[in-house]
């Protein structure tokens, strides 16, 4: 394997030069580093990606750590992610947490071992005191945990509110709310919040139904939602917390002979793509997924120059009308 002394040698140059061609520092004319370049090419050499970090401090890599890239949410967040940060010259690290403690803490010793330049948080299984003590510049989503950090989330209250209220204006009596479990402490029981708050004050019967802990896990959904229509056969409204959780709740209508709108109205969350797909396609509130993505770039770089930044970031929603309502 070729080395930094190889192409020194061979291109008739110091080792010193060829380290600033690789780390663009210092004057360097184009013809050397035109031929320096060529060098590389035809030893095949590649520049030891830790070494260099050391030497400028900076490593150009975010890592994203995300509960499920499988989930249609976060598996579009992390593309925005990439593709924003790639046009800014950085590369992105993604960790695959599955909710998992052990797992978590694991890829974030992973990212601080490899000098990555920030860290974006989309799944907070550990205690608060395990972020605070990141060196990293760190951006979470969905979740605030200190005044210090600076968190993303859309605008889950205006969300739930938005949501509660087309429903009962489409003539709803009875609403089933279907959320993730409330315990998490997730900005994202806002939604809840506003959804009881509007129920109450319309007078309008309804029930709340939470998932397990393992707030993604699919396979639990189908069982919640055939389990939800059995006690309350009279059901006419539904606002699942996520799009995923509202294409469950088709699929339990068209099981039980349910017409969607007529008898059944389904509101989701996020308006990612496959709610487009859906047959019917699905009512949503939709979150800014690639305003998020970028922003929470914008936010690592801003912390990476010392440069002033928002630590509190919510970004509009907007309601998506289709079939379901």
């Amino acid at each position: 394997m070729a080395t930094i002394h190889d192409v020194a040698k061979l291109a008739n140059v110091s080792v010193t030069t060829v380290s600033r061609v690789l780390n663009n520092r210092g004057y360097i004319s184009e013809a050397t580093r035109t031929k320096v370049f060529k060098i590389m090419d035809e030893l095949n050499y590649q520049p030891n990606e830790i070494a260099r970090s050391l030497l400028r401090k900076q490593s150009n890599v975010i890592g994203l750590i995300i509960p499920s890239v499988a989930h249609p949410f976060f598996s579009e967040l992390a593309n925005h992610v990439e593709n924003y940060a790639y046009e800014l010259g950085f590369k992105m690290l993604l960790c695959n947490s599955q909710l998992d403690k052990v797992k978590e803490k694991d890829y974030i010793e992973m990212l601080k071992r490899n000098r990555v330049d920030g860290i974006i948080m989309g799944s907070h299984t550990l205690q608060v005191e395990e972020y605070k003590n990141l060196s990293s510049p760190i951006v979470t989503i969905d979740r605030q945990i200190s005044s210090d950090i600076p968190y993303i989330s859309s605008d889950n209250f205006s969300g739930g509110s938005l949501a509660a209220e087309l429903l009962v204006n489409k003539g709803c009596k009875k609403i089933a709310h279907i959320c993730g479990n409330l315990e998490l402490q997730l900005l994202a029981n806002q939604r809840t919040i506003a959804f009881q708050a509007i129920m109450k004050a319309k007078g309008i019967e309804h029930v709340i139904i939470q998932t397990d802990m393992n707030v993604f896990d699919q396979l639990q959904y189908e069982q919640i939602i055939h389990r939800l229509f059995q006690e309350h056969p009279d059901l006419d409204g539904v606002f699942a917390t996520s799009d995923i959780i509202a294409a469950f709740a088709v699929k339990e209508c068209a099981a039980a002979g349910k017409r969607i709108p007529e008898d059944v109205k389904i509101i989701g969350y996020d308006d990612i793509n496959a709610a487009r797909w859906m047959t019917p396609e699905i009512t949503t509130i939709k979150q800014p997924i690639a305003e998020i993505g970028k922003t929470a770039v914008d936010l690592i770089v801003k912390q990476m120059n010392v440069e002033p930044f928002e630590a509190e970031n919510i970004l509009p929603i907007s309601l998506i009308e289709r079939a379901t309502t």
